[in-house]
């Protein structure tokens, strides 16, 4: 194989890597209600046919970017790409609920295989830091703008030729990403020492857990053995987890990392980024056609401007980020999503596009936008070249576990209000938006601009 890429070859690679993972995160929003009347699914199955990919993705992600580390990004990058292409294609053919909720979880798996090793690579390969920002914003503009068309083409695929397309679609992109990743990617062999699988394990099922806990709230009191039993065993394992990794010799996520206040800080506003993305992405849709009326094609052209608005917003704010560091930006990042968070709640049952969609959502879009590089440099530098694949991975799987158990929590929220649809859904933005204010005060918090990573 080629191991010489051109300039740009790992950039574009490592985009449309993101893409395709961050689009599986939001295609199948538009598509639930085909989904639910063909496969007969309830509503948390609705919910798990989401949390499904994004607990498995966000579970095992620490697992993949250490694996890309030890055993070869481009090895784990390919591994990762079949399977999420294979799983792709039996959720299109599944005939009911349990099958396409398990093909799911079989995408979350490849995609917490090739996810980490983009930003790993790009961190790598790239040793100017002006090419290196640019890069890291177009792989963060990238995953932004992937949420938005996953909206757009879940509805042009789910009234076009019916939600079974929203899964076949991945299925010539990946066919495609593993002939050029072989062809084209540096190998960046790595050192081939032991995984901790025991520690991957520990702490899939401990997010799986609480999820399930929170998602069965909707169904069950709090505290029966199937919502506060499933939160205090996941808890128990979270809590084993990191016992595991405090004592293993070669542990899935080394504690020294979190040495660094910017990674920590980092990674609490990816957790939030993934909540907040992922829960208006799920409830403005599911008020768009269960409220409005809207076909899934009209619901996703009525998303269309906030992600347009992450999109532009993910790159813009580099010269920002480059003059003032990640904390302002990142900060006033949050205050605009919050106000667009509060605005939106406050939606009716006959609530129209361009007072209730369109204005609330360019803010909500803006905010997050502005949240991305600056969350993503604040996670990942000042940290050694042999550790990106880590730094990576657990970047994406606070963001991934942030869109899972956010999307469980703030589901919870929407099940206790008493009231109509329309009410449920305002409360999970009001808490959207709340999440949003907290996460501002702690970027505030965040320290001034790491120091460069260590380069190959």
């Amino acid at each position: 194989m080629n191991n010489v890429v051109p300039g740009r070859t790992v950039a574009v690679v490592a985009c449309a890597a993101q893409f395709m993972v961050v689009l599986d995160t939001t295609i199948v929003n538009v598509a639930l209600p085909s989904m639910r009347a063909d496969l007969d699914l309830g509503p948390a199955g609705q919910q798990w046919v989401i949390n499904a990919y994004l607990l498995m993705l966000a579970g095992l992600l620490l697992l993949g970017g250490r694996a890309a580390d030890l055993f070869g990004r481009r090895r784990v990058f390919v591994i990762g790409l079949a399977l999420f292409t294979a799983a792709s294609l039996a959720g299109g053919l599944a005939t009911g609920g349990p099958m396409l909720i398990a093909a799911r979880a079989v995408q979350g798996i490849g995609a917490a295989l090739l996810a980490p090793a983009p930003l790993a690579l790009i961190n790598s390969y790239y040793a100017d830091i002006r090419a290196k920002g640019k890069a890291i914003a177009a792989w963060g503009a990238t995953a932004t703008a992937a949420g938005s068309c996953g909206i757009l083409l879940g509805g042009i695929l789910t009234d076009g030729l019916g939600w079974r397309w929203v899964m076949f679609v991945n299925v010539p992109i990946g066919v495609v990403l593993i002939v050029v990743a072989l062809r084209s990617l540096p190998a960046f062999p790595g050192k081939g020492r032991g995984l901790d699988v025991p520690g991957a394990i520990l702490v899939t099922a401990g997010l799986a857990a609480v999820s399930y806990g929170l998602s069965a709230m909707e169904d069950h009191a709090w505290n029966s053995p199937l919502t506060g039993g499933a939160v205090a065993a996941g808890v128990v394992l979270l809590a084993a987890f990191t016992w595991v990794e405090s004592r293993s010799e070669r542990p899935l996520m080394p504690l020294r990392i979190f040495r660094s206040p910017s990674l920590v800080l980092g990674n609490i506003s990816a957790i939030a980024v993934g909540a907040v993305t992922t829960s208006v992405m799920f409830f403005v849709t599911l008020y768009l056609q269960r409220v409005l009326g809207y076909s899934p094609l009209r619901a996703g052209l009525a998303m269309l401007p906030l992600t347009v608005a992450i999109a532009v917003a993910s790159l813009l704010v580099r010269r920002l980020v480059t003059a003032m560091g990640p904390r302002v930006p990142l900060a006033v990042g949050w205050l605009l999503t919050a106000a667009g968070l509060f605005w939106q709640s406050g939606f009716s049952p006959d609530g129209t596009f361009a007072a209730d969609i369109l204005g609330p959502g360019i803010l909500i879009g803006l905010g997050l936008g502005m949240t991305v590089l600056p969350m993503t440099m604040a996670a990942t530098s000042g940290v050694p070249a042999q550790d990106a694949g880590l730094a990576s991975a657990l970047m994406n799987t606070a963001r991934q576990m942030g869109g899972g158990v956010g999307l469980a929590v703030l589901g919870a929220v929407a099940a206790s209000v008493a009231g109509t649809v329309t009410e449920s859904y305002s409360a999970a933005l009001l808490g959207a938006g709340a999440l949003s204010v907290v996460a501002a005060g702690l970027a505030f918090r965040m320290p001034g601009p790491a120091p460069e990573p260590a380069t190959a």
